[in-house]
């Protein structure tokens, strides 16, 4: 019998095939260049190609990571995949691009991370018979160091500032004041509450320990928080604020939810109303009568309040309204003249402004400005300047002074102070300074370190002056671009200015109060805890010694556990050594070719004749260079060296002396050394 079907018995029924699985829409990312090699302080431009049967999206995430075994950051990298090398750096880092339409797909190359190699440097001269001017050992100050007396001690720290927000309403009676914006507009204790155990005496007391000189903030602002208890904006008052104290829950920020403030409060109801100059008398009678004179070693120095242009905004719970001249300078006057009278050997310090626009006009111009087209830029319609006969507002102040002392025949103002925050912003235009932050990737270091040049550089502007000019945004140095300004425009969008801080504040003294000496109370550059923020401030105080300022206060003090670079820069001016040693007390001649790679500073030491060089190495890469140095005797043939580098964080560490080579004639002596990279060197030799 015949199978079923027939056909010679092949079957009539088949296996379905299988359908074939479609490829992915992302196959794969693949990165170039690859493989890769970055130089530390460069950058390298990355690509990534995204392949695959329906990509729809080639755009890719960016990503830079570290191996994990290393301490050290990978840098950064940015959306279109520019990558900027860390320092220190890892020998390896790996970037990673992965698909924006499918993240599970990415693609990745190992990048080698290599040191520059080393290279001559630029040369540096110094003439030791050319003594510029005495170097005021104020320069190495900072504010409100009294937690860490040793640390301070160790530092060198020579002069201590009682200053910032909260003091501007400190109660000395109560040991009370008023946080302000600052925190919730809470008042709050000081320290005890009991007046001679202040915290302000407590500073006081602790920098006459270790023989720094104290500055005291004295208000001018005409309040000082009553109670430590009370706060401006109470939810119970005023409820559903932006912001309430997280802690409490009981204090707001004063702004509605909409972010509008809230105004018509009663300040009494966290604050007492003074007369500047009775309160001002009385504080310094009291520190009188408890520390002594300033000539005998009490308070020496007395700021007139802090910061007047925020105090619309920072204490707009007792003082809306934007400050105008009269009110800073005749304030001022009548508070530092009874500051004298109290004690006739303090000394007195103003107007302790820190906004550049503030220096050409008052806040009241400022806000007038914003308020008025087509500009609405701070200098658009400064009806207070006008009224004042057309002098900037710093100048006017310092001309008033200069009255006073005719008329009265007591010198009122003795230091014109400044606070100047101008570290650029990074990345450029995005609104956040280099200041107060970490070091950042080695663009970051590159840009704090280049910024030193804005207290004395008249061809340093901000960076970001190419798109002020092409009226990007509102750069913050422009020109003050007054109608009598010789470079005055009528275009919104001003040329930038070279700020050149400490030469303008020369010149401003020379014109409007001759012998005013030059304060500047808060700065900060950031980078404390690293290498970067050591350079950056060892550089400050080297431009401050060298440009004649005479009183420099750190603001931000660095942390003695977490921020032992920022100290160790001190360190290299006040005690090299571990033993008290210091930079030289005259500015001696010092010129590098090329500051911006190789920093030099050169002081004559008169205690023991020596003269002392701090050399900065600003790049990645090793850097030899020869030292040319007129006026050596003959006899003087080694120089000591102290190095300060990322090698030892924690310590500068004595080096080999260097031979120096003595100059026949009229010749210079030589000196030929490699300065290691992102490094200080400090160099004695007997003069």
């Amino acid at each position: 019998m015949q199978a079923c079907g027939g056909g010679g018995g092949q079957s009539i029924s088949s296996t379905p095939s299988t359908p074939s699985t479609p490829p992915p829409a992302v196959a794969n990312v693949a990165v170039t260049p690859n493989p890769a090699t970055a130089t530390v302080g460069a950058t390298v431009q990355f690509a990534a190609a995204v392949t695959g049967s329906a990509v729809s999206d080639k755009t890719v995430a960016w990503k830079v990571s570290a191996p994990s075994n290393t301490a050290n950051g990978p840098g950064s990298i940015d959306a279109n995949g520019l990558y900027v090398t860390p320092y220190p750096a890892p020998a390896t880092v790996t970037v990673t691009a992965t698909s924006n339409q499918d993240k599970t797909v990415s693609g990745s190359v190992t990048v080698t991370l290599q040191q520059p190699a080393s290279s001559s440097g630029p040369a540096i001269t110094v003439d030791t018979t050319s003594h510029l001017h005495a170097i005021n050992p104020f320069i190495y100050g900072m504010n409100a160091f009294a937690q860490a007396t040793g640390v301070g001690k160790a530092a060198g720290m020579t002069v201590d500032r009682w200053g910032g927000d909260a003091t501007s309403r400190y109660n000395y009676q109560l040991d009370v004041t008023s946080a302000a914006s600052d925190w919730y507009f809470e008042n709050a204790q000081s320290a005890t509450g009991v007046q001679d155990t202040s915290a302000f005496n407590a500073q006081v007391a602790s920098d006459i320990s270790i023989g720094a000189k104290t500055i005291g903030t004295v208000p001018v602002l005409g309040w000082v928080a009553k109670d430590s208890t009370s706060c401006s904006f109470p939810t119970a008052t005023y409820p559903n604020q932006a912001k309430v104290d997280p802690f409490s829950g009981r204090c707001g920020n004063g702004q509605r939810a909409d972010l509008s403030n809230i105004t018509g409060n009663d300040p009494t109801s966290t604050s007492t109303a003074i007369n500047g100059a009775t309160w001002a008398s009385g504080w310094v009678t009291y520190l009188v009568s408890k520390f002594g004179t300033a000539a005998s070693g009490g308070v020496a120095i007395y700021d007139l309040d802090n910061e007047p242009t925020w105090w619309d905004a920072v204490h707009r719970d007792v003082h809306p309204v934007a400050f105008t001249y009269d009110e800073v300078t005749n304030n001022g006057l009548a508070v530092a003249k009874a500051i004298k009278s109290a004690d006739p050997t303090a000394e007195v310090s103003g107007p302790v402004i820190d906004y550049w626009w503030s220096y050409f006009y008052s806040k009241k111009d400022i806000e007038s400005g914003w308020g008025s087209g087509p500009c609405f830029q701070p200098w658009q319609n400064p009806v207070d300047r006008k009224a004042h006969g057309g002098a900037p507002l710093i100048e006017y102040y310092l001309q008033q002074f200069a009255a006073a002392e005719q008329t009265g025949g007591t010198r009122l103002l003795d230091y014109l102070d400044l606070h100047t925050y101008f570290t650029p912003q990074f990345p450029l235009n995005s609104g956040n300074s280099v200041g107060f932050t970490t070091a950042g990737d080695t663009l970051q270091q590159q840009l704090r370190l280049d910024s030193t040049r804005v207290f004395w550089d008249p061809t340093y502007t901000d960076p970001d002056a190419d798109d002020i000019i092409a009226g990007k945004h509102n750069q913050p140095f422009t020109q003050p671009n007054y109608i009598t300004d010789a470079n005055y425009t009528a275009n919104c969008f001003v040329p930038a200015q070279a700020p050149q801080v400490i030469p303008m504040m020369k010149n401003w003294v020379a014109r409007d109060y001759p012998g005013t000496k030059l304060a500047i109370t808060e700065y900060n550059w950031g980078g404390q805890e690293h290498i970067n923020g050591a350079l950056a401030q060892a550089d400050i105080l080297g431009i401050f010694g060298r440009e004649g300022l005479d009183i420099g206060t750190l603001w931000g003090t660095p942390d003695p556990i977490k921020q032992i670079p920022g100290l160790e820069a001190f360190k290299v001016f006040r005690n090299y050594d571990g033993n008290n040693s210091t930079f030289g007390d005259v500015a001696v001649t010092s010129i590098s070719t090329n500051q911006s790679k190789l920093s030099a500073y050169a002081a004559f030491r008169s205690s023991d004749h020596a003269l002392t060089l701090v050399i900065l190495n600003k790049t990645y890469g090793d850097l030899s260079s020869t030292l040319s140095i007129t006026g050596l005797p003959t006899t003087t043939t080694t120089a000591k060296s102290f190095l300060y580098s990322q090698a030892n964080l924690n310590a500068i560490v004595p080096q080999s002396n260097l031979p120096v080579t003595p100059g026949l004639s009229t010749a210079p002596s030589t000196l030929t050394s490699t300065f290691p990279a992102q490094s200080i060197t400090i160099l004695v030799m007997q003069d």
